[in-house]
């Protein structure tokens, strides 16, 4: 961990004392092991005791860190999708910003689809723990449907950004354009393809690519 870190973009650093470093380290190592756990033996057979034994610590410091078996998986699903602890949200993320100042869309929805990759890589495994529990627990139900109205509101962005370079098929909205990448770069889809059916990441990418391109933009944009 670095001893400074940046609170919300354009601050300077504020640096933390000793104690501080040792809480985030506690934090951190508790949350790396909580997400092996999750993705290998499931969020339902996970206890808060084999959270702490693996991470190596007392029980009591992941309930003091945490509170809850639900709070160590929205941090860690958190951090896998940011890829960092910075709380910095996804639509401020320099990668979005290139994205949609990308005055080229086909090179925009190449942008978004590396993007999602990036967050798939790290988050794909938690992802699918979260979308497999939200059926029997309503904690995670909720989870869910917040993961997935935030995936909305970004596609919704880059959907309005396409309309505004002109670049949408005739007859097809923003909003029904924000619903086809909602699908299409969805961690359902990911998984499906590259988890199950064995595809290589490059592959998906290519692929989610590609067809974004033929099913969202004018034809004479088509390579």
């Amino acid at each position: 961990m670095s001893e400074t870190r940046r609170h919300q973009a354009g601050r300077a650093p504020e640096k933390e004392d000793g104690r501080t470093a040792r809480a985030r380290s506690t934090r951190a190592r508790i949350t790396a092991a909580a997400t092996d756990l999750f993705t290998t033996a499931g969020y339902s057979a996970t206890s808060i005791t084999a959270i702490a034994h693996r991470a190596g610590v007392s029980e009591q410091t992941v309930y003091y860190a945490f509170g809850t078996k639900r709070a160590i998986l929205t941090t860690a699903l958190d951090l896998a999708v940011a890829g960092d602890d910075e709380p910095i949200p996804t639509l401020e993320r320099p990668w979005v910003h290139d994205a949609l100042a990308d005055p080229d869309p086909l090179r925009q929805l190449h942008r978004q689809v590396a993007g999602a990759g990036d967050i798939y890589l790290r988050a794909a495994p938690l992802l699918d723990v979260v979308r497999s529990a939200a059926t029997t627990d309503p904690d995670l139900a909720e989870v869910w449907t917040t993961n997935l109205r935030q995936r909305l509101t970004v596609q919704r962005v880059f959907a309005d950004a396409l309309a505004r370079k002109a670049a949408l098929r005739d007859g097809l909205t923003a909003e029904a354009a924000a619903d086809i990448a909602l699908a299409l770069l969805s961690p359902e889809t990911y998984n499906l393809l590259v988890k199950d059916q064995g595809w290589t990441h490059q592959r998906w990418h290519d692929w989610a690519a590609d067809a974004l391109v033929r099913l969202l933009t004018t034809p004479d944009l088509h390579p």
